[in-house]
């Protein structure tokens, strides 16, 4: 995050130059805390565009009279119901587009309408970083004479009275926007750049904030047994990896909470090939894993009091010679045979090793997988809500009051042995596919579930929101980082230690 902001808080004073953003509420409506002759011109500029303070909706004044300020920017935070933490980052990313390329930003927070404290300052901290990131390390630079106001450095300064407060919950909001750009980079990042032992080498990085970091090869994969995770890497000359990490901020006897994601590097579905069109997007079939990597972050730069395990089962799923083929058999760790209908039903080849390792060495207090899984989530629910699996109605409750308290939703979909018996195997256990197109995304957490035994499990199908999903004021990128935020609040608010 060396290209954003520098973000400071401070108390309030108006700035000498630079631009000055302000927050409106109803009918335009600004702090009384600011000198009547700034709210004396804001007022008439608000009547004359009619502007009425409408969430997210600004107001430019361009060289306000009797001071040195270049601009003033007004945001409005009129809005039908009291604004919560994505309505303060959508904010925070409103001011950051409406002021790039501003050499010095003050925004007025001093008793600001919509009542923002120093939580709320915080999270419009927050949204500004989240805003500012781009993904572009590949592009040409322009030459700096040529580029110049683009890369002038910008600091944003918040004004308001409790900085001490406001500080400390940046300390926390700043932790958890690194890991979710720790995510959209490495969702980003072509697959040529990034193969599983590539993303194995950036996960053991975290070692430097405290994450205990383990790498399983090829060797040891085979050694224990994960031959259906295997199995779907032995296409690629690219061998496969996974990878542990281990949070420990809590007693040591403390048991763990977990998180497993699916790392296919890329997808090229196999001898089960995808259609051309499209194909690119499959760099981004790591986001799963993605998102455990970014959540391993956060709960680390944030010295998060519980411990907790990442797993990522890292692969490329290609076609050559040696690829797995339509009908061959595996035996995962568990035990259990597989057979193998379509290779490109291959993530959940992947998670079923992880997961069922991952219960059987750590006993956590509750697993959530992560995985861009099925298209047929996105078909379902479109890319505004994640699918939700759970064999625990408290944790998908957890889960369900963590994503609504974000604003990285999820909806929960049934189970039912109905859909599990559609994938009982013909020569083996189980298949990796169910009976056609119906209730895909169903079938594919029921085929996860029979990896798992009694430990409360809920499975996350991220297919339309880890990528590729629409913009808002906070994210502008590809990759959006979805999983971090939501699963560090499921920590922060149910299972961390005081």
């Amino acid at each position: 995050m060396s290209d954003s902001p520098t973000i400071r808080f401070a108390s309030p004073e108006l700035p000498k130059a630079g631009v000055l953003a302000v927050l409106a509420g109803e009918g335009g409506a600004v702090a009384a805390s600011l000198p009547e002759s700034v709210r004396a011109q804001i007022k008439r500029a608000a009547d004359v565009a009619k502007f009425k303070g409408k969430a997210l909706s600004t107001l430019d004044l361009f060289a306000p009279a009797g001071t040195e300020i270049e601009r003033i920017v007004v945001i409005g935070t009129k809005a039908d119901k009291p604004a919560a933490e994505e309505d303060w980052l959508k904010i925070g990313g409103t001011l950051a587009a409406k002021t790039k390329g501003a050499p010095a930003v003050t925004l007025w927070a001093d008793g600001a309408t919509g009542d923002l404290d120093a939580e709320a300052a915080a999270a419009v901290a927050a949204g500004v970083l989240l805003r500012a990131y781009e993904f572009d390390r590949y592009k040409t630079k322009k030459k700096p004479e040529e580029d110049a106001d683009e890369k002038t450095a910008s600091a944003v300064t918040i004004a308001l009275k409790d900085t001490a407060a406001a500080e400390t919950a940046f300390g926390r909001f700043r932790e958890i926007a690194a890991g979710v750009v720790l995510a959209r980079d490495l969702v980003n990042e072509p697959a040529n750049v990034l193969g599983p032992v590539e993303f194995a080498e950036r996960i053991e990085a975290l070692s430097a904030a405290g994450v205990e970091v383990e790498v399983l090869d090829e060797a040891k994969l085979a050694e224990l047994g994960m031959r259906a995770l295997l199995g779907v890497a032995q296409g690629s000359p690219r061998p496969p990896r996974l990878v542990v990490m281990r949070w420990n901020g809590a007693d040591s006897g403390a048991q763990p909470v977990a998180f497993v994601g699916k790392g296919v590097c890329f997808d090229t579905g196999g001898v089960s090939i995808k259609p051309a069109g499209g194909m690119e997007d499959m760099k981004g079939d790591m986001g799963g894993a993605a998102a455990v990597v970014g959540l391993m972050r956060a709960l680390a730069g944030r010295k998060a009091k519980v411990n907790a395990v990442g797993i990522v089962g890292l692969v490329e799923n290609a076609v050559d010679g040696n690829a797995q083929r339509p009908g061959d058999i595996v035996t995962a760790l568990s035990g259990t045979t597989i057979e193998v209908l379509n290779t490109d039903a291959e993530g959940r080849l992947v998670l079923a090793d992880a997961l069922w390792y991952c219960q059987e060495r750590f006993k956590p207090r509750f697993m959530v997988n992560l995985a861009t899984l099925t298209g047929a989530i996105i078909v379902a629910l479109g890319n505004h809500h994640a699918g939700l699996f759970s064999n625990n109605d408290e944790l998908a409750a957890n889960l369900t009051a963590a994503g609504l308290d974000t604003g990285e939703k999820v909806w929960r979909m049934p189970l039912g042995p109905e859909y599990d018996k559609q994938i009982e195997g013909k020569f083996a256990d189980i298949k990796n596919i169910g009976n056609g197109r119906a209730a895909g995304s169903i079938t594919a957490a029921q085929f996860l579930q029979r990896f798992v035994s009694d430990v409360p499990w809920a499975h996350l199908d991220v297919a339309g929101t880890a990528m590729g999903s629409p913009a808002n004021e906070y994210n502008q990128s590809w990759a959006s980082g979805f999983g971090v935020r939501l699963l560090d609040r499921l920590v922060a608010a149910r299972y961390e230690a005081n």
